[in-house]
């Protein structure tokens, strides 16, 4: 596998660009387009909340009826969330007004918002914004961090990867941004993820591949707790690597599912890392574990503990937060035979052995939770299974940030 530098538009055929339409009444990129130079397969992945923004559900009759995509236009600053019928028709006007300047289907054209529930998007400018976008559309770095930067929202860095495999004796490439910083929690979050791949593979097979990977990646991080209206996924493959079509789970699919997880998996770290108002990455494995859905609950409820955030912001090797979210969790374990310990760029230490403190040094246990990502170890001696989560500490900051959210 090549590290590749362009994120979005490093496969085949893709281009991208982002602008301040003006929707958030600033200086800064507030709309994004992705297009493919020809029609892709397309699959997605979207929230699990009863409460599901307009977009979600246009994107989902996309995925779901269209033989096709091309293209995905993007607004921060308005998530056209709560917005009934109305909003639901200025999903289908983005979409007819970008189909009309790229000259492709309207139901080629994916949507996609974010920013604050229950306002109705101003379509006047909108619509500015999509005329403009065509224009500034390329495949450079520089192209490729400004679509980065105009889906961001309270998110403090663009956040992107791309990497190249071989596939069938053809350079296969798969690139990808998203944005996410608060509401986020599993079973997606608020996050809008878009992944661009020069792949030939069915749509049956790109679609089995992005749901099994979102399971382990997407849907093990969390920052608050609250998962999202808007929450969407997308992969888009435009076939021109060159590649014999992938139709079966062969070694050529292991090959781009392996690309593919890697991306997926790089790009939610980077949302968990860059959660609103953290200091660390906080990574959480459970190993050793009877089942891999027992693994699954116990590291999800220990990475979403508030008072285990707390403590890893405080630097503190309060390991009884732990134990304490382990055992509510639901999951059946046995908690005096837990192992845990903590693991950062300054070492390993084990703070717990069968459910009691080990003559473990403060000093060095705070040394290791002074680090920019810190993990927790649970060894819960059951059998072969793990999972991993990924969180953030919580700060002051967070509250600052979501209490000033709209104003």
């Amino acid at each position: 596998m090549k590290m590749l530098d362009k994120g979005v538009v490093a496969a085949k055929g893709f281009k991208a660009t982002g602008l301040n339409a003006g929707i958030k009444n600033n200086v800064k990129k507030d709309m994004a387009l992705v297009y493919s130079e020809v029609p892709c397969k397309v699959a997605g992945t979207f929230t699990t909340n009863l409460v599901k923004a307009a977009p979600v559900k246009w994107d989902q009759k996309v995925v779901y009826e269209s033989p096709m995509a091309q293209a995905v236009v993007v607004n921060s600053g308005v998530a056209n969330a709560c917005t009934g019928e109305v909003g639901y028709g200025y999903c289908m006007d983005m979409a007819k007004a970008v189909a009309d300047e790229l000259n492709i289907p309207q139901d080629a054209v994916l949507v996609a918002s974010t920013g604050v529930i229950g306002k109705q998007l101003p379509m006047d400018v909108i619509k500015a914004g999509i005329k403009k976008l065509p224009a500034g559309l390329g495949d450079t770095l520089a192209d490729c961090d400004l679509a980065a930067e105009a889906i961001m929202t309270t998110d403090t860095v663009p956040k992107k990867v791309a990497v190249s495999v071989m596939i069938g004796g053809k350079e296969v490439t798969i690139g990808g941004m998203c944005k996410g910083s608060g509401m986020i929690h599993p079973n997606m979050a608020t996050m809008l993820g878009f992944i661009t791949t020069d792949v030939n593979i069915s749509k049956e097979l790109l679609q089995k591949a992005l749901s099994n990977i979102i399971a382990d990646t997407f849907n093990m991080i969390s920052v608050d707790g609250d998962t999202s209206t808007n929450d969407t996924v997308l992969v888009l493959a435009n076939g021109l690597a060159g590649n014999d079509e992938i139709t079966e789970e062969n070694e050529d699919y292991k090959t781009f599912y392996d690309a593919l997880y890697y991306v997926n998996e790089v790009l939610a770290k980077k949302i968990a890392e860059d959660g609103e108002g953290a200091t660390c990455l906080f990574e959480v494995k459970v190993v050793n574990a009877a089942t891999k859905a027992q693994a699954v609950t116990l590291s999800k409820s220990i990475v979403t503990s508030s008072l285990t955030k707390a403590a890893v912001f405080g630097h503190d090797a309060n390991w009884g937060r732990i134990l304490c979210a382990m055992g509510y969790s639901t999951a059946n374990f046995d908690p005096e035979k837990v192992d845990i310990y903590f693991e950062s760029e300054a070492g390993k230490l084990k703070i717990v052995e069968n459910g009691m403190a080990t003559d473990y040094s403060e000093e060095f246990a705070t040394e290791i939770l002074s680090k920019k990502q810190v993990t927790a170890i649970a060894d819960i001696k059951q059998g072969s299974e793990s999972a991993t989560a990924w969180g953030c500490d919580l700060t002051f900051d967070y509250v600052k940030i979501n209490a000033d959210y709209r104003s």
